[in-house]
Formats: C-alpha cells, sequence, structure tokens
C-alpha cells in the first residue's frame, strides 16, 4: 500500500501555514512572530456582490495590506552602507487625461552611463497597494544597486478612494507609461526596456506585452520578468477543473493568500461579462496567436503559493508559442517571498534582483531613441 501523501491542503485539508513541512523555517518562524501563523481567512463576499460592497472590502484590505508592509521588518545589516540611489520623478497622461507618474532609481555615479530599463509594475491583484511604500522602494533600490534603471509606473489601482478604476485602467496607465520611457530612452540614459512585476504586477507586465503586439509596438518592450503570475481568474472555477488545470489553488490555499477573496477581487477588476477571459485583462487565456512574437519572458514562481500552478502554465504556452522563456520555482516561499519577506530571506531577495538584474544586462539592444524630456 502506497504511503504518499499529496502535498499542503490536498493531502490535509486543514493544514495551517506554518505546520506545511515544505516552508522555510526562517518564514516560520517570522510569522509566527508576526501572528500569521494561521492560514488567511475567507471573505463572506462573493463574486455576485455589488461593486460597492466590494468596494468596501477593498478599502480594508488596503489598509490591511500598506500597514502590514509598514510593519513587517525590511532592512538587512549593511543596508546603510550600500551606495547612494538618487530617485527623480516624472509624470505623463493616461488615456483618459490623467497624470501617469513615473519614479525613477538610479544608482549614483552612473549619470553618463548607459544602462538597462526595469520597469516596475507593483503587486496588489490590480486593486490594491500604493506605487511608492517601503517594500517597493527597497525593491527598486536593490534594482537599481544591481546596475540597472528602475522606474515605477504608479497605474490607476481599481480600488482608490476616488473610486471604481476597472480594467483596462491601470493597463492603459502601464501601456502609456512604457510608451513614454520608451520615447525617452537618451535622456534617461537607458537602452532596453524589460517589463518586471510581482502578483497583479506581473499581470499587467504580461499584458503590457499583448496590448504591445496587438497595437504594433512591441518592439518598444525588450524582455518580460514576472513574479509570482497572478493571470488566470480562475479562483471560483469549480474543485473538480482546478484539480485539472490548477492544482496549487487547492494545495495551498489560505496560505497568505486565499482563492475565494482573489475570485472577488478578479470580479471587481473585471466587472463585465466579456473580460473573464480577456487575455488583456487575464494573461492565462492568451492563445499561441496571441503569444507568438513576444520578446523574451522569465518567470519565477513560489512553491507554497495557490498561483503557482498559473504560472507554471503560462510558461509552457509561452514555451509552446516559440516564445524564449525561462522559468523556476523558489522551494520553501510563500507568495511575493522575495520583495515581502526580505528580511527573513535575503537570499532569496538578492538571488531574485540579480536574475533580474542579469537578464536585462544580456538582452541585445536594439536601438536607443534620441528626445528631451
Amino acid at each position: 500500500m502506497s504511503s504518499y501523501k499529496p502535498a499542503g491542503r490536498l493531502g490535509e485539508s486543514d493544514m495551517q501555514v506554518v505546520d506545511d513541512p515544505r516552508l522555510d523555517a526562517r518564514l516560520a518562524k517570522l510569522l509566527r512572530i508576526v501572528g500569521m501563523d494561521k492560514n488567511s481567512p475567507a471573505t463572506r463576499l462573493t463574486v455576485d456582490a455589488s461593486i460597492a460592497d466590494i468596494s468596501k472590502m477593498a478599502a480594508q484590505a488596503d489598509r490591511e495590506a500598506e500597514g502590514l508592509y509598514a510593519m513587517l521588518p525590511n532592512d538587512l545589516p549593511g543596508d546603510d552602507k550600500e551606495p547612494q540611489v538618487e530617485r527623480s520623478d516624472f509624470s505623463t497622461k493616461g488615456p483618459d487625461g490623467n497624470d501617469v507618474a513615473l519614479h525613477v532609481f538610479r544608482k549614483a555615479g552612473t549619470t553618463g552611463q548607459t544602462l538597462p530599463c526595469v520597469v516596475y509594475s507593483h503587486g496588489g491583484g490590480m486593486v490594491n497597494l500604493s506605487t511608492i511604500n517601503k517594500v517597493h522602494v527597497r525593491w527598486l533600490t536593490s534594482l537599481a544597486l544591481a546596475g540597472v534603471v528602475s522606474i515605477a509606473i504608479d497605474f490607476r489601482n481599481a480600488y482608490t478612494e476616488a473610486g471604481h478604476n476597472p480594467f483596462p485602467a491601470g493597463l492603459n496607465d502601464c501601456a502609456a507609461g512604457v510608451q513614454y520611457i520608451a520615447s525617452h530612452k537618451a535622456d534617461l540614459g537607458i537602452n532596453k526596456i524589460i517589463m518586471q512585476g510581482e502578483s497583479g504586477g506581473c499581470n499587467l507586465a504580461f499584458a503590457t506585452a499583448l496590448k504591445a503586439k496587438k497595437e504594433g509596438w512591441i518592439d518598444s518592450i525588450d524582455g518580460v520578468f514576472g513574479i509570482v503570475p497572478y493571470i488566470s481568474n480562475a479562483w471560483g472555477w469549480p474543485t473538480e477543473r482546478l484539480l485539472k488545470e490548477l492544482p496549487s489553488c487547492i494545495e495551498n490555499d489560505g496560505y497568505f493568500l486565499r482563492v475565494k477573496n482573489m475570485a472577488v477581487y478578479g470580479h471587481y477588476y473585471t466587472p463585465n461579462a466579456k473580460d473573464k477571459a480577456n487575455p488583456l485583462a487575464w494573461p492565462y487565456h492568451a492563445t499561441a496567436d496571441d503569444l507568438k512574437g513576444l520578446p523574451p519572458h522569465y518567470l519565477l514562481m513560489d512553491e507554497l503559493d495557490p498561483l503557482r500552478d498559473e504560472g507554471n502554465a503560462y510558461y509552457r504556452k509561452l514555451n509552446d508559442a516559440g516564445v524564449p522563456v525561462t522559468a523556476h520555482v523558489n522551494l520553501g516561499t510563500l507568495h511575493g517571498s522575495a520583495l515581502i519577506f526580505r528580511q527573513a530571506m535575503p537570499e532569496v531577495h538578492y538571488a531574485v534582483v540579480d536574475s533580474i538584474a542579469a537578464f536585462a544586462k544580456r538582452l541585445p539592444v536594439k536601438h536607443v531613441a534620441s528626445s528631451r524630456l
């Protein structure tokens, strides 16, 4: 008789995250210290809830997420001895006449050098989190210190205090930001553009590349590096389908992310039925024709993440479509560990940063446009 037992909650439905033997011991220790040792609770709302009710949920989640990012220890010994990173800010106009801020991070002393550019779109399910907070600024700083110019696009979240901004608002802001950067390469001292994001920001990085191909400006993007892709909108599927296509949604449900909550946020981002499987909203649903001709991609997933398998699936789709693509899974990690749990797992943080910088540096240079900011 076989003693095999499926991993996580597939093998033990009431498994708590800190009791999963796959979890890195450093993360388990931190989760216990900060009171995150239990699985994340599920919302009482469903996808049938009103946009007004989901907005209230999103407002609370936004406060909690910002509070978590502010509370979690993220610094490391030696941070104060790092070389200086300079920041400058620009803005361009979005498609709705809105201002789209661009936050530029560059290692001091590199003015006059031409460097690769990593264009960053932050996580938060396209719904929550500010662009400039402790975790994101540290990430942009680490990237700049690794020898790239990192630029964060301050896209519109689906939830803001001012109102609801569903798809394609955030995507259009990202596209406007990338096109601005591409037309000002010389002024910014950059020679190529790599889209990079985690979670919902990874969705936007993938979707920006798909939009650029569809609209004929894909040559502006030299590569895409996606971390823990949040791209399926499959979280309300029947259990049988999830087990067949995305078993990590059950295996790791509640480990930092709760699948039911993501289903509600997916509806909030794409309330219109026609967008539920639109590849520009949810790149998991891209066809081979959508993907053919995209620039090189690099995907990184976390082992104990409910989203792990949609990233794995997108890797295979890219590969089947002939897109140059590399992927790996970080073992023992939760969703977004490289950014969120930097202090607990510094080796993971810097391994991912170094991978992004190396990916950016080895891509060939196409051209540098002359321009004036």
